[in-house]
């Protein structure tokens, strides 16, 4: 069983390097065990980074196997270095303490608490660290880790290298917390395997060997390869910015949408990734795709799957509706929740207050941005191509701004979605 685990992890690419590797297979077959991975509160949110490593947990518990999701209380506090150009911004304790809560929820998103003995945990470091003196800390700790060792792993080498950065103390010893999370783990749950993205290595291995020192356990290490685009751009970013798990900072059409722009040289990858197709599922579609005249399908098949992970059957079937409005041109079936994700993060949008108008709509279009110059905007108009909520605006309506921004013709009383042309849409609130 955990070797199909294993093979179906190659197969979809999940599995950059391997602590252990001869034995590995060996002990997950041994039954029921306990990983883990660490998720550090950086924000009040996820960010869709950290979805291959929420997904790996449930794989393993899937197969078996119990996650344990921890949650960096303590290791948020400091910030970890691995491949950053610069020194993180500390966080005071009270805002760190509320990230945890919330990154404590939507982790539970992910894995099963009712699994029998697979039932998974969330965890925080700051319960065995805060009581923990300096003294005690560096004595029973510090002292097993070298470092001339340390300055070698490459997440710290490349800080000590860089030219005007360098590396403070304080974020040093981040390495040393996190292997520190390991050896408690081992010893309060029988924890014996470390996930977590491959910029994480230097950090896990450093956990196995203080784990050995400290308790005389052999444990594991496994990470996972980091996302990357094929046209080299940042995975996880747009121009709006980063796309969040948090409906309230990225909206399921948003994410939605994130999910169906995806290049078709990254989307058979993302795939195996993101979902739980099987992977001949995924070659099947890949090769219909290619034997398909039109858009592939996968694109599509992805912005499903992983909307429905990450927000449910609800939030998906609101991306689909938006997403068919738009694309019909209809926005009478559109709910009030519906308009304010687009007004989220969906489409351009603007807040205006009445009293604020200026005199001709195509003023009003131009200084939002709909268009370049206003002979644009009067070119649509003389066309019949400016649609106020699926009204069309003549000419003639121009300089009545009030009359094609009635009251009555709002959304729920302050929503007006406008349509320049085939493809460009503004969402305007009433203030």
């Amino acid at each position: 069983m955990n070797s199909a685990l294993l093979d179906d992890l190659r197969a979809r690419g999940l599995i950059f390097q391997i602590a252990g590797e001869d034995a590995l297979a060996d002990w997950l077959d041994g039954g029921s065990r306990t990983l883990y991975c660490g998720f550090d509160p950086t924000a009040d949110s996820l960010h869709i980074g950290s979805l291959v490593p929420l997904l790996m947990l449930r794989r393993f518990q899937q197969a078996g196997h119990k996650p344990l999701a921890l949650v960096g209380g303590a290791t948020g506090l400091i910030g970890d270095p691995s491949f950053k150009a610069a020194e993180r911004q500390l966080n005071t304790p009270d805002v760190v303490g509320g990230w945890v809560e919330k990154l404590k929820q939507q982790v539970s998103q992910f894995i099963d608490f009712e699994a029998g003995d697979a039932s998974a945990e969330v965890v925080n470091n700051l319960d065995w660290t805060a009581d923990v003196d300096v003294l005690t800390f560096l004595r029973d700790v510090g002292k097993h880790f070298s470092v001339n060792a340390m300055i070698q792993k490459e997440s710290v080498k490349q800080r000590i290298e860089r030219e005007g950065s360098g590396i403070s103390f304080t974020e040093f010893t981040y390495m040393i917390l996190q292997s520190y999370d390991f050896a408690e783990l081992n010893k309060r749950h029988g924890c014996s395997l470390q996930i977590g993205g491959s910029d994480q290595w230097g950090n896990i291995t450093g956990g196995i060997d203080l784990t050995r020192r400290m308790h005389g356990e052999q444990v594991f290490g496994l990470t996972m390869p980091l996302i990357t685009k094929s046209d080299g751009t940042k995975f996880g970013k747009t121009e709006s910015g980063t796309i969040w798990l948090s409906a309230n900072k990225t909206s399921p059409y948003g994410f939605y949408q994130f999910w169906l722009g995806c290049a078709d040289a990254d989307v058979y990858r993302f795939l195996k990734y993101f979902t739980f197709l099987d992977v001949a599922e995924i070659d099947a579609l890949e090769k219909a795709d290619a034997e398909r005249q039109g858009r592939p399908e996968a694109q599509s098949v992805l912005a499903r799957e992983v909307t429905r992970l990450v927000h449910g059957d609800e939030g998906l079937a609101a991306a689909e509706r938006i997403t068919e409005s738009l694309f019909s041109g209809s926005i009478e079936g559109l709910s009030e929740s519906d308009l304010d994700q687009l007004r989220l993060d969906g489409l351009p949008s603007s807040a205006v207050a009445r009293s604020e108008f200026p005199e001709t709509v195509t003023q009003l279009l131009t200084e939002a941005g709909m268009a370049s110059s206003g002979k644009q905007v009067k070119d649509a108009l003389g066309r019949n191509a400016v649609l106020v909520n699926n009204q069309a605006i003549g000419w003639e309506q121009n300089a009545d701004v009030a009359a094609c921004f009635t009251s009555d013709a709002a959304r729920f009383g302050r929503y007006y979605l406008v349509k320049l042309g085939k493809k460009k849409y503004h969402l305007f609130e009433i203030a």
